[in-house]
Formats: structure tokens, C-alpha cells, sequence
């Protein structure tokens, strides 16, 4: 099943904006507790096509049927359609955002049969293709989203200094509906 609730999910993260007015909830001073709009399932498509990815059919349906970031874990979801920007400023992670947007890059299978734990040897922008930054968590460590190989919708953590490139969830739903639930 990949089909969200949206009006259910919304009311959930506006639940999670009143128990949490002051923010002090990690990332929620970066996302807000807010959603954008979800985006035309042609937006989507447009973007598989020009990428020449398939997303993973429940991050997919989140987009289209939800919306397009920002609530979400760590700093917040980043969007599918156009870099985020943090108080009207440049941020740091536009740079990663835009890399994955480089022509090839999405559709270049993951280079990974294993997780790598430690600090990795190898530069992130090799371990990264076949990828989708999916959010920052502060300190260059970053949730990424596999869409190509045979991992192509699990979740994984990349924190090159210290705990290497590995699975955080088997699916984006699983790691988002963790979220919900205050985990």
C-alpha cells in the first residue's frame, strides 16, 4: 500500500505544533511544523523523467498526496521541486540539494551492496548516486533516500566523520510514520 492519508497526517503534525509551541523539538526551528501543498502527480512524473528514476512508490504517493516537505525528521523534509532556503538565505544544504539534481546523477545506480560503518575512506560524492537527500541533521550528516539498485526505497544515514553510510528504515513510510509518532 502506498497511499497516504493527508488530511490525517496534517492534522497530526498540527497536533505536534501545539504540544510543541516553543519548538524546542529537534529541527522544528527549521521546519516549522509546516507542509507545503502536495505537489500534481505531473510534477512527479516530470521529475522521474528528467532524472529517468522511478521514486519509490510510498515517498511518491507522500509528495502528491501530502505535500512537498517541510515537516518532517531532523531539520525537515527537503522539497522534490525547488531548493529550500532557511530565513531567506543560502543554506549550506542547497549545494547537496542541487548535486543530486545533477543530469545522471539519481539515475546512476547506488554504488553500495553493503552499508559502510565508520568513518568512510572514500568521498560522500562517490557513495552517493542512485540517491536523494531527503534531509540534514546538522554537522554534514544527511538522510538519504535510495531510488535505483536493489535497495531503491530504503532510508539510510550518512554521517561520513563518524558513523559511515548505513539503513536507518526499510521505507521512506516507515521512517515519516516514525516521525509522526514522536520517535
Amino acid at each position: 500500500m502506498s497511499g497516504w492519508d493527508g488530511t490525517g497526517v496534517r492534522a497530526r503534525i498540527r497536533d505536534m505544533a501545539a504540544g510543541d509551541p516553543e519548538r524546542t523539538r529537534f529541527g522544528a526551528n527549521t521546519h516549522r511544523y509546516e507542509l507545503a501543498p502536495p505537489l500534481p502527480a505531473s510534477a512527479v512524473g516530470g521529475f522521474e523523467a528528467e532524472h529517468g528514476v522511478r521514486l519509490p512508490p510510498d515517498y511518491r504517493s507522500f509528495l502528491t498526496e501530502v505535500g512537498d516537505g517541510p515537516a518532517g525528521p531532523a531539520h525537515g523534509l527537503m522539497p522534490l521541486a525547488a531548493p529550500r532556503t532557511q530565513v531567506d538565505e543560502d543554506w549550506a544544504v542547497d549545494d547537496v540539494w542541487r548535486e543530486d539534481r545533477q543530469p545522471g546523477r539519481l539515475a546512476t545506480p547506488f554504488p553500495l551492496a553493503e552499508p559502510l560503518g565508520g568513518a568512510l575512506g572514500a568521498p560522500v560524492e562517490e557513495l552517493t548516486p542512485g540517491t536523494l537527500m531527503l534531509a540534514e541533521e546538522g554537522c554534514g550528516m544527511y538522510v538519504r533516500l535510495i531510488v535505483t539498485g536493489p535497495r531503491a526505497g530504503e532510508i539510510w544515514r550518512l554521517d561520513p566523520d563518524w558513523g559511515g553510510f548505513v539503513p536507518t528504515s526499510p521505507s521512506f513510510r516507515t521512517w515519516y510514520a516514525d516521525w509522526l509518532r514522536g520517535r
